[in-house]
Formats: structure tokens, C-alpha cells, sequence
């Protein structure tokens, strides 16, 4: 399988997620995942990676630590970049004092996310509503 095919089908499996609604700790397609399991649970599926554990934690983990435990997980499976982002690629953003929000990249600056009060869905990174709330 080429890198081109690799990305289309990860987009593909995230795409089956759309809908899931938002659910802190939960990594099940349709009735429940967060930010972090819905990326793990995608590249999971997409044969990407193997399943990756990922410790019990509450839904203000970030607020009060500088630890990047989000970062220091995903480089365990991937690399850091700095071009700008492929379809595929995984986008943070911090939130507090740590980075605790992930996507999958659609077409820069479209993204595939979960989010709290919500479900997995599509979001224009660069005017998406929650990005106010990025200090």
C-alpha cells in the first residue's frame, strides 16, 4: 500500500466515525469517544497501528500540569512535523498549559475532531468556535 493509499483509507475509517457523539474515555464507534480515543480508535481500525492503551484520566487532565502526556503518547507512534499538514496527519492545540486537543487532518485546514458537548464531526481549523477558549 502506498503513503497516498495509507491516508485515504484513514480518512475513510474516520469518516465511518463522523457522528460518534463526545464521550470522555470512551473508544466506541457510534455510541461514544473523545479527541485522543477517536484518533487511537481510527488509526487502530485503518490497520495503522496496533491498539494503544491509554490510561484512565478525567475530562480537566491538562488544566493544572505542564507534563505533555498527549504529545509524549502520539510520539510513541508517530513524528512531529512542521510543513504544513496532509491529509492523515494528526493537528494539536494546546489548551491550558499542555497540548490536549487532536484531529486528523482532512484537507488543511478541514479537520475531523471530537469535541466536548458534541460528537465527532468535521471543523475548519482556522475558524472553528472553540479556538477562542486557546489561551
Amino acid at each position: 500500500m502506498t503513503e497516498d493509499s495509507e491516508r485515504q483509507h484513514l480518512l475513510s475509517v474516520a469518516r465511518s466515525w463522523l457522528g460518534t457523539p463526545y464521550h470522555t474515555g470512551a473508544r466506541v464507534k457510534g455510541h461514544g469517544a473523545d479527541c485522543i480515543t477517536f484518533v487511537a480508535g481510527v488509526f487502530e481500525e485503518a490497520g495503522l497501528t496496533p491498539r494503544i492503551s491509554i490510561p484512565p484520566y478525567s475530562q480537566q487532565w491538562h488544566l493544572h500540569r505542564d507534563t505533555e502526556r498527549y504529545l509524549e503518547g502520539l510520539l510513541k507512534y508517530t513524528r512531529e512535523i512542521t510543513e504544513r499538514p496532509q491529509p492523515g496527519d494528526i493537528a494539536l492545540w494546546k489548551f491550558a498549559r499542555c497540548f490536549s486537543h487532536g484531529a486528523i487532518v482532512v484537507k488543511w485546514p478541514l479537520v475531523m475532531h471530537a469535541y466536548v458537548g458534541s460528537s465527532c464531526r468535521y471543523e475548519n481549523a482556522h475558524t472553528a468556535q472553540w479556538l477562542r477558549f486557546i489561551g
